[in-house]
């Protein structure tokens, strides 16, 4: 199974995760909070958002249109100390450190 392959089924994973514990919204951000300028958009986003709403978009279209994937990168710790004692936090942090673990080179 190739990076992009992989990729797909752990954003899949993460998004019904996110789903499960009842941190998916139907109702979009305001633009304004979608173009924080500043990392994972924690001046106008809390962690779950900025996954739903930026990081999930941004990497399923890299996946999709097969552009060069990150590497060398880490979200886990982020969404550990942003998440921490939040219900379903071990879920979700399991499967952004395999995301980590992909990406890693």
């Amino acid at each position: 199974m190739d990076k992009y392959h992989q990729s797909q089924q752990l954003l899949t994973q993460l998004e019904n995760i996110l789903q499960h514990h009842h941190y998916w919204e139907t109702i979009t951000p305001e633009p304004q909070a979608l173009a924080s300028t500043e990392p994972f958009a924690i001046d106008t986003l809390d962690c779950h958002q900025w996954l739903q709403w930026i990081f999930i978009p941004k990497l399923h279209y890299l996946i999709v249109q097969r552009l060069p994937l990150p590497t060398q990168f880490a979200i886990s710790p982020y969404v550990e100390e942003a998440m921490k004692n939040q219900e379903g936090i071990i879920d979700i942090v399991a499967i952004v450190r395999e995301i980590d673990q992909l990406f890693k080179y």
